[in-house]
C-alpha cells in the first residue's frame, strides 16, 4: 500500500511552490496537467516503499512554463499558474486539502505584501512541458542511468589501464639500468689499458737497463 509524503506550499500572485518532503526519492515520477492536476510517485527508504500523492489544484496552470527540481531532499516545483490571482487554498475551493499537505511559511508571503521571488540559486530545473509528463521524469532516470554508461568511464579505465602500458615507462628504469650496465662494461676497459700502460712502462725500464 502506497504512502503519502509531505506536501508544502507557497504561492506569488502568478505562481505556486509546491515542495515534496521525500529524502532520497527514487524513480521520481511528476506528472502536470493544464487543467491543475499534479500527479507524484516514487520509492524512498531502505525497504523501497511506494510513496503517491495527487492533487486536483486551486486553478489552472501554465505546464510549458512551469519547472521542476530534484533533490537528494525534497522535489521542488514552481508552478506558474495559468491566470495570474491570488488562491484561496491548494486545491480547488469545494475540495478539503489532504492532511498531508501544508503551508511552507519559509516560502510564504502574504497577499498585500507580495514579496520576491524564491531564491533558487544552484537548483538545476527542467521544464514540465519538455518532460512528456510521468514519462518524462523516467526519462530523467534513464538519463542519469545514461550516465551510469558513463560507466563507459569504465572504458576511460581501461584505457588508463592501457596507459599503464605507460608502465612502459617502466622502461625508462630499463634505459636507466642500461646506461648502469654501460658505465660497468667501460670500467673493465679502464682497467685493461691500465695495465697495458704499465706492462709498456716495464718493457721501457728494461730497454733502458740494457
Amino acid at each position: 500500500m502506497s504512502r503519502h509524503p509531505e506536501v508544502k506550499w507557497a504561492q506569488r500572485i502568478d505562481k505556486v511552490y509546491i515542495t515534496v518532503q521525500l529524502a532520497d526519492a527514487k524513480d521520481a515520477k511528476v506528472n502536470l496537467e493544464p487543467e491543475g492536476v499534479f500527479s507524484f510517485s516514487a520509492t524512498a527508504g531502505t525497504d523501497g516503499n511506494l510513496y503517491e500523492s495527487k492533487l486536483e489544484l486551486n486553478d489552472k496552470v501554465n505546464v510549458e512554463e512551469s519547472k521542476i527540481s530534484v533533490g537528494v531532499r525534497s522535489i521542488f516545483c514552481i508552478v506558474e499558474k495559468a491566470e495570474a490571482k491570488w488562491w484561496k487554498k491548494l486545491v480547488r475551493d469545494d475540495q478539503k486539502a489532504p492532511h498531508f499537505v501544508k503551508v511552507d511559511w519559509d516560502k510564504w508571503v502574504d497577499e498585500d505584501d507580495d514579496g520576491a521571488d524564491v531564491n533558487v540559486d544552484g537548483m538545476d530545473f527542467s521544464n514540465f512541458g519538455g518532460m512528456g509528463g510521468m514519462g518524462g521524469m523516467g526519462g530523467m532516470g534513464d538519463m542519469m542511468g545514461g550516465m551510469g554508461g558513463m560507466g563507459g568511464m569504465g572504458g576511460m579505465a581501461e584505457m588508463m589501464g592501457g596507459m599503464g602500458g605507460m608502465g612502459g615507462m617502466g622502461g625508462m628504469d630499463e634505459f636507466e639500468d642500461e646506461s648502469d650496465d654501460e658505465e660497468e662494461v667501460s670500467k673493465p676497459q679502464d682497467a685493461e689499458k691500465a695495465a697495458e700502460a704499465g706492462k709498456s712502462q716495464e718493457s721501457d725500464a728494461k730497454t733502458e737497463t740494457s
